[in-house]
């Protein structure tokens, strides 16, 4: 089976589908992980690629949430007989849908990384809205913005990536607090993907 999966979630759905016992057989495609800072490119992106892989495997199947595609990642699944991972982001994926639903309830201002954000903030995000250049915009983009919650997908693996959290959040000038939520709900939605008939 073939995974045609956002370049974030890429990694962890590779490890996940090699930690299922047995193994799952899934070879993981990857697009860039920028294409969410134009997410109407995103269905277009994934069709192409789907097309390129239809007919070298059994099954194609997407490994994105709706990722800000307003439904047009469900109408190509609807129009090409495939199905994709659920949610309406990555963050569901981790966290669970309840949980992002509750932290954002809790406190509307609530800007979200994950284990890949943290590791890549400085480009996917610093540097794509501009803020190397013009780090005075700062308050532009974050200025409604109250806390930054990192859903850790593996507290305190790597004490590099608790420094970049920490980093992150200062730089966005905002209180960092840490959700853990290790990788079950990734792992649990990817083997029912591949598993289902």
């Amino acid at each position: 089976m073939a995974l045609v999966a956002c370049g974030a979630l890429a990694t962890h759905a590779a490890a996940a589908a090699a930690r299922h016992t047995p193994a799952l057989p899934v070879d993981v495609h990857p697009l860039p992980p920028l294409l969410h800072n134009h997410p109407h490119r995103i269905a277009g992106e994934v069709e192409a690629v789907v097309d390129r892989l239809v007919g070298r495997y059994d099954r194609v199947a997407i490994g994105y949430a709706d990722c800000g595609t307003y439904g047009a990642l469900d109408a190509l699944c609807a129009r090409r007989g495939i199905a994709r991972l659920p949610g309406l982001h990555c963050y569901d994926l981790y966290a669970g849908e309840a949980r992002v639903a509750a932290l954002l309830e809790e406190e509307p201002g609530t800007y979200l990384l994950t284990d890949f954000l943290v590791r890549s903030f400085d480009r996917t995000v610093w540097a794509e809205l501009g803020l190397d250049r013009h780090p005075e915009l700062r308050d532009d983009y974050f200025g409604h913005y109250t806390r930054c919650v990192w859903l850790a997908q593996e507290p305190g693996a790597d004490p590099v990536l608790s420094r970049l959290a920490r980093r992150a959040a200062d730089r966005l000038g905002l209180p960092l607090q840490v959700e853990r939520t290790g990788t079950a709900g990734l792992d649990d939605a990817l083997a029912r993907l591949v598993l289902a008939p």
